[in-house]
């Protein structure tokens, strides 16, 4: 079976962060994009906060310990950084994989505001502990013990924890990626399947619709990320795969239905995705070799056609290993830059520009990429704050 978490845990130490003035987004409004800097215990972890200015360019801020149970490695799937933008709500939560802590940080001041844990057997010693949230809830996908843990959001970017339920794919995989829209949740699990589930009462109630993906019958690809429309009539998948694999199922029923299978490229894995805020494309990391796609996506139809493929990214297997999740710079049209976490040690932080006009589109690496994010030796999740609205 392909694998896509087959790389050693990196070691590196923390490097002082100096404070840099930023960029506001809109008037008086922060916009960053963060990290999850993922340090292993020895050292206490981390969240890199970079402001956004002009052009999509980065400035580091601050760093904001986290506490300690860091692994510098795990799902590429699995995202450890989620974002709060209702009300007066304005968080970032992340994550810690040994300890299955999780923190919220305010915006407003930098600082942490809640802390949080699951029950004792929740765990994401090996592969992390991926973060899906709305305003009422926030989800953490326990690897280890492949449980969901559903928390309660409460002001101040605190969070309450209010139960587990355990989960498993159809041949015994543990769960990896997870989206949520409305009252549905979709997820992957490492073995082919995926699953659907009721959160409209805040815990998750399995749908019934565990199946196997249908790109997973060639025996060398299966669904890994998630992600779901505005209308949450689709959820799309990313494939871990040898080419570039995205499958889509019609979730219009509350249910998952057979997924359609896409070979859009020849480029090593896809296991991250992100549609941009006007769904026009969707965003593809292609973790092991190295660079983005972007491809045409249908919202009315749920169909997808190929676009285009930045090159080889800045660094790639000389400073860095692999590329993971997926941040944008703008909350509208194609997202602006699309940005993308870049494991290494220490990791940096990839800056794609977006074109795409006529039916055709260009991804190009800016001259500024990339930032380095000298607090991580194995950087896998980054996120943006305002986030995407959906």
């Amino acid at each position: 079976m392909f694998r896509r978490f087959g790389f050693s845990r990196l070691s590196a130490a923390l490097v002082a962060v100096c404070l840099v003035s930023g960029f506001a987004f809109g008037a008086n409004k922060p916009h960053y994009v963060v990290t999850n800097d993922d340090t292993p215990p020895a050292l206490s972890s981390s969240a890199t906060f970079y402001t956004v200015g002009m052009s999509g360019l980065l400035n580091m801020k601050a760093k904001v310990l986290t506490g300690r149970g860091g692994i510098a490695g795990g799902y590429f799937a699995a995202n450890r950084v989620s974002a709060l933008n209702s009300g007066n709500a304005q968080c970032v939560y992340t994550s810690q994989a040994q300890t299955g802590e999780i923190e919220g940080i305010a915006i407003k001041t930098l600082e942490i505001g809640g802390h949080a844990v699951g029950s004792r057997k929740d765990t994401g010693a090996s592969n992390g502990v991926g973060l899906a949230m709305n305003a009422q809830y926030l989800y953490a996908s326990f690897t280890d013990s492949s449980t969901i843990g559903t928390f309660r959001v409460l002001p101040g970017c605190s969070l309450k924890f209010v139960g587990d339920v355990s989960v498993m794919g159809l041949q015994g995989g543990v769960i990896d990626g997870m989206a949520i829209h409305g009252n549905i949740m979709v997820v992957t699990y490492g073995d082919n399947s995926i699953e659907s589930f009721n959160i409209s009462g805040g815990e998750p109630v399995s749908n019934g619709d565990e199946q196997n993906s249908t790109g997973s019958r060639n025996g060398n690809t299966y669904s890994s990320g998630v992600d779901i429309t505005q209308d949450g009539h689709f959820a799309i998948f990313g494939d871990t795969s040898p080419f570039t694999i995205v499958e889509v199922s019609d979730i219009s029923s509350g249910k998952l239905a057979p997924t359609v299978v896409y070979h859009l490229g020849n480029e090593l894995n896809s296991s991250n995705v992100l549609l941009s805020p006007d769904e026009s494309l969707l965003y593809i990391s292609n973790n092991q070799s190295g660079t983005v796609t972007a491809v045409f996506f249908d919202k009315s139809t749920g169909k997808l056609s190929k676009g285009c493929v930045s090159r080889p990214l800045k660094g790639f297997d000389a400073d860095w290993s692999y590329i993971a999740s997926l941040a944008l710079d703008q909350t509208t049209g194609t997202g602006g830059v699309v940005y993308v976490a870049e494991y290494g040690a220490p990791s940096s932080i990839g800056m794609i520009n977006v074109k795409s006009a006529g039916g055709k589109c260009t991804l190009t690496e800016s001259s500024r990429s990339p930032v380095s994010d000298p607090n991580s030796p194995g950087l896998l999740s980054i996120g943006a704050f305002p986030p995407r609205p959906f």
